[in-house]
Formats: C-alpha cells, sequence, structure tokens
C-alpha cells in the first residue's frame, strides 16, 4: 500500500525489450516511466518540486502552481496539485497534441495556449508561465528547467531504483534531455556507484546539447516534430551532468521506432521513447555482446495518437514507417 497518488509515483519496472535485446545480442532495459500514476517520467520532477517547495515553505495551502510546459509537466503538477490542495495554471505551446491540451483540461488545469515562438522572444510560454506566477497571488512558478529540484529527485530515486533492479550489472545508460533532470541526476546517481558506466546523451534534431556535450558550443542544427524533447539552452538541471557523450537521432527513426516497439514488444511509448531506444540500441552496437544499456520509456503513446499514430499527420511531416524490420536504426 502507498500514501496517496504522491506515494505511487516512481518504482516503476524495468522492463527488458526481449525482440530488440535478442535482435542486437545485447540487453537494452527500458524504465517504464509511463507506468507512473500521472502516466510519464515528470511525475518525479513534478513531486520533487513539490515536496521542495513544501519544505521550504515556497507555496503556502490554498496556493497556486503556475508552469510553462508542453504538457507532461502540467499534467504532473495538477494531478499532484490536486492532491494536496493547490489550484493550477498551465501555461502551453500551441503546437503540442490536442490530446495534452484535452487531458490538461480534464484533470482540472486552468490552460493558457499560447503560440509557440523561441526562447529569445519574451511571449515564449516559459517567459509568460513566469510572469503570470509573479502577478498572482500565492503562486509557486515550478520553473522546472531551473529548479534543481527536478534533478535531484532523479538522483535520489529513479538512479538509485535502475542500479537495484538492474543488479548493478550496467555497461551504458542512454536518454534524450527535455529539461536536463533526468539524464543529469540519474547519470549522476550511477556513476556514482560506477564511474565505469557509459552515459550518452541522445538528442533531437533541433536541439543544441549534441553539440554543447560534443564540443561545447550550443549550437542547434535541423528540426524537429517530437514534443517536449531537446533543449537550445544550457538549464541549471543539465549543467555539470555527467555525460560522456553525445549521439544524435532524427524524427523518422524515433518514430519508426515507436512503431517497432508497439509490435514488436507491445509498448504503447510516445516519441522520446522511441528517440531513447533507438539511442540504446545504436550505443549497444558498439558494445560487446551481451552489454547492458538502460535507457527511458517516458510516456504512453495514447497522448499522440492525433500524431505519431495518424497516417495523414505522418505522411504530411515525412514520418511514415516503411520499415517492417530495424533496418531504419
Amino acid at each position: 500500500m502507498v500514501n496517496g497518488f504522491s506515494g505511487a509515483v516512481g518504482n516503476t519496472p524495468l522492463i527488458e525489450l526481449r525482440a530488440l535485446s535478442r535482435h542486437l545480442r545485447r540487453r537494452i532495459l527500458g524504465k517504464a516511466e509511463f507506468l507512473n500514476p500521472g502516466g510519464s517520467v515528470k511525475d518525479r520532477a513534478a513531486k520533487g518540486i513539490l515536496d521542495d517547495a513544501q519544505a521550504s515553505a515556497k507555496i503556502k495551502p490554498g496556493g497556486v502552481i503556475v508552469e510553462g510546459t508542453a504538457g507532461n509537466t502540467g499534467i504532473a503538477l495538477t494531478l499532484i496539485g490536486n492532491e494536496r490542495g493547490y489550484k493550477s495554471i498551465i501555461v502551453v505551446p500551441d503546437d503540442q497534441s490536442q490530446e495534452k491540451f484535452d487531458l490538461l483540461r480534464t484533470v482540472g488545469a486552468d490552460v493558457r495556449v499560447v503560440p509557440a515562438v523561441p526562447f529569445t522572444n519574451e511571449n515564449n510560454y516559459y517567459h509568460l508561465a513566469r510572469r503570470i506566477a509573479e502577478e498572482t497571488p500565492n503562486a509557486l512558478w515550478a520553473n522546472q528547467f531551473e529548479n534543481i529540484a527536478n534533478r535531484r529527485y532523479h538522483e535520489e530515486t529513479t538512479g538509485p531504483e535502475i542500479w537495484r533492479q538492474s543488479g548493478g550489472q550496467i555497461d551504458a545508460f542512454v536518454a534524450a534531455a527535455g529539461t536536463g533532470g533526468t539524464v543529469a541526476g540519474v547519470s549522476t546517481a550511477l556513476k556514482a556507484h560506477d564511474e565505469g558506466i557509459l552515459t550518452v546523451l541522445c538528442d533531437p534534431m533541433g536541439s543544441s546539447l549534441y553539440n554543447y556535450v560534443s564540443s561545447g558550443e550550443l549550437r542547434p542544427e535541423g528540426d524537429s516534430d517530437l514534443e517536449g524533447i531537446g533543449i537550445k539552452r544550457l538549464t541549471k538541471n543539465f549543467a555539470g551532468a555527467p555525460i560522456d557523450r553525445a549521439i544524435r537521432v532524427d524524427d523518422k527513426t524515433a518514430v519508426a521506432m515507436v512503431h517497432w516497439l508497439l509490435r514488436n514488444e507491445g509498448l504503447f511509448v510516445g516519441g522520446s521513447s522511441g528517440l531513447n531506444v533507438s539511442g540504446a540500441a545504436r550505443i549497444a552496437r558498439e558494445l560487446p555482446e551481451g552489454a547492458v544499456i538502460v535507457t527511458i520509456l517516458c510516456d504512453g503513446g495514447d497522448r499522440y495518437l492525433s500524431k505519431l499514430f495518424n497516417e495523414k499527420w505522418l505522411g504530411e511531416n515525412g514520418h511514415l514507417p516503411l520499415a517492417g524490420d530495424l533496418s531504419f536504426l
């Protein structure tokens, strides 16, 4: 038995992707974060941020949580806020899936949909959320990108869970960065147990972190249709993360992996999971047979039905998964 919604966050299974592991002759393990009670890895960030805010009296009873988010963090914050007696104002860019907008409203968020503009624009959803929080009495700006309670919670929970569930048998950890909290926190925790574990950032096109890890230069290249993943700036959550190297995975590969996982593993996951598993598979091929590679299955595919599982959208955006095998890797 656990204590309420918050008590159910974490301790998600570490799933061996059996079909992929057989094909690669290396073990690929996915941390099933889509099985958190709010349906995504962002339940952990939300809980860590709210636990910290309450402990430090940054939010008082009956307060308001304000956040700018691509969706999943807003859903998680709203659900935990409901449990703890807080209201939620969630600012979301208008290029996210309709399912996320619908779910945010269903769980009770005051949803503010705004045009998707670059971070340098003061009307970016991040800056708008900050201003709303400043103007709202008894409000907490969750600030998931810069609030290191996010990273710390992953270091204290997700990383140790992975170490324990794998029996300490890990050769590499591969994950993308949305805020940087997950990949940084887990990498820090795993390195504390075994400095020899290879930690790899798996970056989508359009993000700046591949070049930052590779050359120290924050320089984006290309573009991506994947939601909630990739960063064009250095966040406090990612800064100083013990990342050994970075690789890139394009959208077409990530989307093809999403469909391959559904058909061959029975796993119904979103685009960031497809990105992560593709990256894990590519790193696996560089390691000896029998190596163990861990990654993160971030959220479920039900939040992307209108995009990743919609033939019209896939065709219009050049992402139709044509390969029935793993040749897309």
